[in-house]
């Protein structure tokens, strides 16, 4: 989970609801025998929630793959699903069905988990939450991933057998986060996760990777040599259990809109330091503050409503 906020107080809000709703809400865990949403009565009405919608779309819209809007207000057409097991991966929370990105993620994902493994750096990614089939909004878990350039990576590595199932619903990732949330706990945090972490920053196609605050504290304090990479490596709670990786948009396809650069720097200074201060740990709750409005069709581009009713 990421949000996309231009303002501190609007991100204190929204880390008190991530805070509320505890470090592993990416963690919830998924069922063997997922049982399919109900029909929508009204889907054409334009209050409807736009992740009602597509989150019972099934598969990807045929056609050649381009992204269309925003990370976190957009929706993607011609995904690829990243295959549930590969030489080097596996994919998690299948019931989710969100192994789905566009396929340059996909390749992406593939390639990263290989020279990890090559490397002698780690023996093969845990995949969680990629996209919707057709992107989209999400009934539960992020505020982005909407346009195929968002995953989810494990913080643990795969183990040397195919998981079960059941294993891949029902296991939690490994938490690197102390309690109180100032640092990673060192029982946890090896150089293995520096090495990986490191390795997918260093990739020319990703633009952000984010992580909790405490991890990337560990990160200012433990890297030695070029640090170039650690501008990549942005602090956002949600992110102890998993590192997300956001590929910039794809050359040629003007409709995606891309992010604003990262700032200069290799983000050790201050504002690290302000994920640290208790006015963002424990922040007060504003009396009077309304539930933000669900995203409707009407907030995305034009082109999602015929992405999601297309064949």
């Amino acid at each position: 989970m990421n949000l996309l906020l231009t303002s501190r107080g609007s991100c204190l809000l929204a880390l008190a609801a991530i805070l509320a709703a505890g470090p592993g809400l990416a963690q919830e865990r998924g069922s063997v025998e997922p049982r399919a949403l109900p029909p929508l009565a009204h889907p054409e009405d334009p209050a409807t929630p736009a992740k009602e919608i597509f989150g019972r779309v099934r598969a990807a819209s045929s056609g050649a793959a381009h992204t269309i809007g925003f990370y976190s207000r957009g929706c993607i057409a011609g995904a690829k699903a990243l295959p549930i097991d590969g030489d080097a991966w596996q994919v998690m929370r299948l019931s989710r069905n969100r192994n789905w990105a566009h396929p340059a993620m996909v390749g992406f994902l593939e390639t990263l988990a290989r020279k990890a493994r090559t490397a002698g750096i780690w023996p093969g990614l845990l995949v969680g939450d990629m996209a919707q089939p057709r992107g989209g909004p999400m009934i539960t878990g992020h505020a982005s991933h909407q346009i195929g350039l968002d995953a989810d990576v494990w913080l643990t590595p795969m183990p040397d057998r195919t998981l079960s199932r059941a294993e891949r619903e029902e296991t939690s990732a490994t938490n690197l986060v102390r309690d109180d949330w100032l640092d990673v706990d060192p029982q946890r945090w090896t150089p293995a996760h520096m090495a990986l972490l490191k390795l997918a920053a260093s990739q020319p196609r990703v633009e952000r990777i984010f992580v909790n605050p405490a991890i990337k504290k560990a990160i200012c304090r433990d890297a030695q040599g070029d640090r170039k990479w650690l501008n990549k490596m942005r602090p956002m709670f949600g992110h102890n259990y998993h590192f997300h990786i956001r590929l910039a948009c794809q050359p040629g396809e003007a409709s995606c809109r891309a992010q604003d650069p990262v700032p200069a720097g290799d983000g050790c200074d201050s504002t690290l330091a302000w994920w640290f201060t208790d006015e963002v740990l424990h922040p007060k709750p504003k009396p009077g503050a309304k539930k933000p409005k669900p995203v409707t069709m009407a907030d995305l581009p034009n082109e999602c409503r015929a992405v999601v009713n297309a064949p």
